[in-house]
Parts: structure tokens; C-alpha cells; sequence
């Protein structure tokens, strides 16, 4: 079976309401394949999302699944506990006509089916100072919700994602091989990495003190994975979550404001273009600590700027590890692509490092 006979088949597969009558793409995802679902029920049009799991990069969908069925339960009762609206504000699962939250079709691939959040919309590039600080107000509250969690009873659904000690270790792996024959050409960026040995260890050091607590994070803090309200541009509920699992509060805040604060585009050729914009920066930390409403710690506060500077580095070192290793994990649409990003990533660093003294008054002006 292929195309749209077995997507019919997946869709009768789970417990939905009425008659298929439309089953399109949708969404802008690099990741799952993603399916918009219309069903008829008398003349009601019953809405679902129909996703499938990228198997290749998770492994094991089960334990994905698992984390999320969990992980919305809490935020359901957590919801409904401060009078809002759980079939809005977290995803809500249909289960399988067999009870299950997700089915395996005849190739392997493991499907699921979210009911579709109404009247809502999601943004893929910070257009507005607003918007960015909403966003952050939503990823502070999705902290706040689950500040209780007992994170270590999660998945890790990617192994040592965020653990950038052990990405410090495998891009000296790859250098040492330099199995294309790039290093020689980018003895800049190798010596940018090997200088902050000790950076790439800080936050994993703080950790394993219990200096910062272990939490449930998203680990894919961008704008689009928030859904705002159509009517008023305000946030109502946090989306894809299959990396959430145990890791650092910090290292969420830090990879928003990567992402987000940066004056340029993630492969920006002009390196005059690339810096942290403070103005935006400060939005972020404004949101994120009024959405969190206290949930931090003193430590969580102190390290936020540190987490964005993190995050970053570790994206650049990913960048050129992937490139010294001939361009195997990050798709490239030109020769040097990765090393591009990669150099962005390092400017962007370098920018963070010097400002480092202003990123920190701004989290005590908040906190």
C-alpha cells in the first residue's frame, strides 16, 4: 500500500470521529512527516494532526511515546488544576481503536494522531519583539508546569543531546581522523573549539554538583514549536515533543536566544551581520522568568546567559565536526555550508562572550 490508501488505513487505525474527507500535509516540520486530517460527522468537521516518527532519528518511537503520554498527562492536570482550557493549552492524544497511543504500519513506521488545536497559528521567524517575548513566556510557563516532574523518570529519547563534554570529545575524534583532509584549512576554527575546552565541561560540571537540577526540557526552543492564539497573539501551547526528556533549564533558555537573538541568518556569509541582538535578548529573559514565576533556581538564574552561550558554541562545534566528517548528519545546499554555520555560530559566541557582563544585568534586572 502506498500514498493515500495507507494513510486511510493508518487514520482507521485510530479512535477518530466520522468520515475521512481530507488528509493533506501540513506544517513546515524537517523531521516527521505531518498530516492534517479533516473527518465529516454529520456535517461536524472533526480536525486531527496525523504524524509519523522519523525512525532514523529516534530510534526507539516507543520511549518517545511514552514520555509524551506522561508528560501531557501532568500538564493536563497542571492545567486544569489553574482553571485553563487542557484541550488548548498541551497536545491531547487520540489512542488507537486498540487503546494504544501510537501504531506501528506494516513497514515499521510509528504513527500517532493529536486532536487539532483550534483557532491557532504558529510563526516561523521572529518578526516581532513581542512575539518573541511571548514565546518565551510560553517555554517559562511549560517550565513552571513541570517544575514537579520527576525529570529522571523520562527517556532520554537522543542520548547525550545537550551533553556538550561529550560533543567536545567526538569532534576531537573527528579531527584526529580528519577523514576528508578539511582540517587544514580551518585551522581557525579547530583552535576556536580547542580554546574552550573548559566552556564546552561548565555546565555538565554544575550538574553533576547538583548545582542545577535536573528538569524536563523541550530541547527545541524555537519560535515555531509555540502556538499562538489567531485572534490575539498570545501564546496558548507548546508543540513538538519528542525531545523532551531530563536536561538543563538553562540549556532551553540558551538555545531560544541562539536561535532567536541573532542578528543574522544561521548561515550568514557576512560575519558583520552576526551578533546578539540585546534588545530582543532582554525580551526573551523578561518572559522566560515571568513565565517560569518563580520556578528557578538562584543557579538556574545566575547560568542563564551561560546557557545561551552553550548552546551556541556546542551548534558551531556540531557544524564543524559535521563538516571535518564530510557532511553526514546537517543537510548542505552548498559546498562549505556547514563551516558557514559553523563560523556564524562562532561569531555569534565570541559577540555573547564580550557582552557577557550586559546578558548578566539584564537577568538580575528580572529576576
Amino acid at each position: 500500500m502506498e500514498g493515500e490508501q495507507l494513510l486511510r488505513q493508518i487514520i482507521g487505525e485510530f479512535d477518530c470521529e466520522g468520515t475521512v474527507e481530507e488528509c493533506i500535509p501540513y506544517g513546515e516540520g524537517h523531521i516527521n512527516n505531518t498530516y492534517r486530517v479533516v473527518c465529516d460527522q454529520e456535517g461536524k468537521k472533526n480536525r486531527y494532526i496525523l504524524q509519523s516518527i522519523n525512525g532514523n532519528v529516534f530510534k526507539e518511537p516507543e520511549k518517545v511515546m511514552e514520555n509524551i503520554v506522561n508528560v501531557t498527562a501532568w500538564l493536563k492536570r497542571r492545567i486544569q488544576e489553574n482553571g485553563g482550557d487542557a484541550e488548548r493549552e498541551t497536545l491531547n492524544l487520540i489512542k488507537t481503536r486498540g487503546g494504544n497511543s501510537y501504531y506501528f504500519d506494516p513497514e515499521g513506521t510509528c504513527w500517532r494522531m493529536y486532536y487539532f488545536i483550534r483557532d491557532a497559528v504558529s510563526f516561523e521567524q521572529v518578526k516581532d519583539v513581542n512575539d518573541f517575548y511571548q514565546s518565551a513566556v510560553a517555554f517559562g510557563r511549560f517550565q513552571r508546569l513541570l517544575a514537579d516532574y520527576p525529570a529522571q523518570t523520562l527517556h532520554e529519547t537522543i542520548p547525550d543531546f545537550h551533553n556538550t563534554q561529550d560533543r567536545f570529545c567526538k569532534f576531537k575524534e573527528v579531527l584526529k581522523k580528519d577523514p576528508c583532509g578539511r582540517a587544514a584549512d580551518v585551522t581557525e576554527e579547530i583552535q576556536f573549539v580547542l580554546d574552550r575546552e573548559e566552556l564546552a565541561g561548565a555546565l555538565c560540571r554544575l550538574q553533576e554538583k547538583g548545582i542545577l537540577p535536573l528538569r524536563v526540557t523541550h530541547n527545541d526552543t524555537k519560535l515555531n514549536n509555540v502556538m499562538f492564539d489567531k485572534e490575539n497573539r498570545m501564546p496558548i501551547c507548546i508543540v513538538d515533543l519528542d525531545t523532551v526528556m531530563p536536561g538543563l533549564s538553562v540549556n532551553d533558555f540558551g538555545d531560544s536566544i541562539r536561535f532567536g537573538a541573532s542578528t543574522a541568518a544561521e548561515d550568514e556569509r557576512d560575519l558583520e551581520k552576526v551578533s546578539c541582538d540585546l534588545e530582543l535578548y532582554e525580551a526573551y529573559v523578561k518572559g522566560f522568568i515571568e513565565g517560569c514565576e518563580g520556578a528557578l533556581t538562584e543557579a538556574e538564574l545566575d547560568n542563564l546567559p551561560l546557557g545561551a552561550i552553550m548552546m551556541t558554541f556546542e551548534c558551531g562545534m556540531r557544524f564543524l565536526t559535521d563538516h571535518l566528517d564530510g557532511d553526514h548528519y546537517f543537510k548542505i545546499h552548498r559546498e562549505g555550508h556547514n563551516l558557514d554555520r559553523c563560523r556564524t555560530q562562532f561569531k555569534l559566541v565570541k559577540d555573547m562572550e564580550e557582552k557577557l557582563e550586559q546578558m548578566k544585568a539584564i537577568v538580575n534586572q528580572y529576576r
